[in-house]
């Protein structure tokens, strides 16, 4: 998948997320199919609605639009292609799955050009469906929730860019002035700054609106698998290539297609997006018929790319074509008068999520906060305030509630340290015995299984604020207790 998941307001990655519970409406025939699905997703954490037939699918629809729909090709009465347009014409950012047999796989690959996310062949993976299942609920929260611009904090949405500094204003009026045209836009950046952000703002506020709007993020997609990701792939392309697979720029046809972490892309699919951008047209892995696209590009990245040219991992006809316009998000510590209200926004947001009342906080907190040079810029401020409030007893937050939980050692100071800390010492020793071949890797495990279990402890075993306080989806957080064998007591209701 693209990592593609819904970003806390003026960050970027998947540190946050909404969790309000997804509403998914199964349209299929199949009696036994359809409990199933509603068995399987209720343990996932989402509400399920079942309908028999296209007619019975959208008709809910119009009496409650859902978060996703997941719809079966054959079925009596109006046709799987018939109820998706259907459905598409109630609500065009609506993410509709299609399931498909293969004798129906090129109406399914017609479906997709309309428009559909995406579609599964029967009989499915649960894991592959699963990870659909997400990629979409996130594509449609990215196409249908509004990103507020220069927003009033306690009015503010849960997507909006805060800030009124003059950097800020500039960054406004170049999303106001590139928005409605057609042009290629590069967004650049420090992690954490924004970017993705800025990318939804552009694209909600431009003429293909209306239109799908997929996030692929060039870091989180293996090398071998990016290009296919992308462009998709011919019956026999390579082993496994089953079927036809329509990519993720021709299901964009029409809509906006957001490269993530651009500046890490491999070189030779760089040459196949230089290609998109100058001939609007791609070509399917093992296919030799070109393709027409109507796509617009908008790229990021917080790499240097000028030095990427000098050293031959970046194309330079690539750099020119994607920077058409290029927005720069600046960095917190040069906006420092933005702390106190980006400050005060999370601390509206996140009190409403860990279910209080916002607090406040103390001067002498708010000081510690605007001192502070911030390398991970708004995503960290973030962070350290969803995490202050977690453990905040509902007084205002003060300088010891932010000590607990904020980053003291200097980042750019990383192994520098004294050499006394547990974390540094338990390293040592596992290098020392290393007991397995691929220490880093059990390492690592070991680390997470113990993460995973004393957030579990915190929450009294409860799933649902674990994810919340690991920034990880309900799905995830399941694998990762299977993967780490833990065992624990549930103390309170699961959400």
């Amino acid at each position: 998948m693209t990592g593609a998941c819904p970003s806390p307001v003026g960050t970027d990655g998947c540190e946050a997320r909404d969790f309000a519970v997804s509403t998914i409406l199964i349209i299929d025939d199949d009696d036994q199919l359809r409990k199933s699905f509603e068995k399987l997703l209720g343990e996932e954490g989402y509400a399920v609605q079942g309908a028999p037939s296209g007619e019975a699918g959208v008709k809910l629809v119009q009496e409650s639009i859902p978060d996703l729909v997941i719809l079966d090709m054959r079925l009596p009465g109006m046709n799987g292609l018939e109820t998706f347009e259907a459905v598409h014409g109630i609500e065009p950012k609506l993410p509709v799955i299609i399931m498909t047999a293969y004798g129906t796989t090129e109406t399914a690959i017609e479906a997709t050009k309309l428009g559909a996310f995406d579609y599964i062949l029967k009989p499915f993976d649960i894991p592959d469906m699963l990870g659909v299942i997400q990629q979409a609920l996130a594509a449609g929260r990215f196409m249908r929730s509004p990103v507020h611009m220069n927003a009033v904090p306690e009015h503010a949405g849960k997507e909006a860019i805060i800030g009124r500094s003059r950097s800020m204003q500039e960054v406004y009026k170049a999303i106001g002035r590139v928005a409605p045209t057609d042009a290629t836009v590069l967004i650049r950046g420090e992690s954490g700054t924004g970017k993705e952000l800025a990318a939804r703002a552009v694209y909600q506020h431009s003429l293909r609106a209306s239109k799908p709007f997929l996030v692929i993020n060039c870091v989180a997609i293996p090398e071998n698998l990016l290009e296919s990701e992308l462009f998709g792939y011919e019956k026999g392309a390579f082993t496994g290539a089953a079927h036809r697979r329509v990519g993720k720029i021709e299901q964009a046809h029409g809509g906006t297609v957001f490269l993530d972490e651009i500046g890490d892309m491999p070189p030779s699919i760089q040459a196949k997006i230089l290609r998109l951008l100058q001939e609007k047209s791609i070509e399917r892995l093992g296919g030799r018929d070109t393709i027409p696209v109507d796509v617009r590009i908008i790229a990021a990245t917080n790499r240097d790319l000028e030095q990427a040219l000098e050293q031959g991992r970046f194309r330079e006809d690539l750099y020119y074509r994607l920077k058409v316009v290029t927005l720069w998000i600046p960095a917190l510590r040069d906006r420092a008068d933005d702390i106190p209200r980006l400050a005060e926004y999370f601390l509206v947001r996140y009190s409403a999520e860990v279910g209080m009342a916002n607090p406040g906080m103390s001067r002498e907190a708010m000081k510690v906060l605007e001192d502070r040079p911030w390398p991970g810029n708004v995503r960290e401020l973030a962070n350290t305030l969803h995490k202050a409030l977690i453990f905040n007893r509902g007084a205002p937050v003060s300088p010891e509630d932010l000590s607990q939980v904020i980053e003291t050692r200097d980042p750019g100071a990383v192994g520098a340290g004294t050499g006394n800390d547990p974390l540094r010492a338990w390293v040592r020793n596992a290098l020392a015995l290393q007991k397995s071949d691929h220490i880093f890797d059990a390492c690592m495990d070991e680390f997470a299984g113990v993460l995973v279990s004393e957030a579990l402890n915190l929450t009294g075993g409860n799933r649902s604020r674990t994810a919340k306080l690991l920034g990880l989806s309900r799905p995830t957080l399941h694998a990762k207790i299977e993967k780490y064998g833990l065992k624990f007591e549930t103390s309170v209701k699961q959400e």
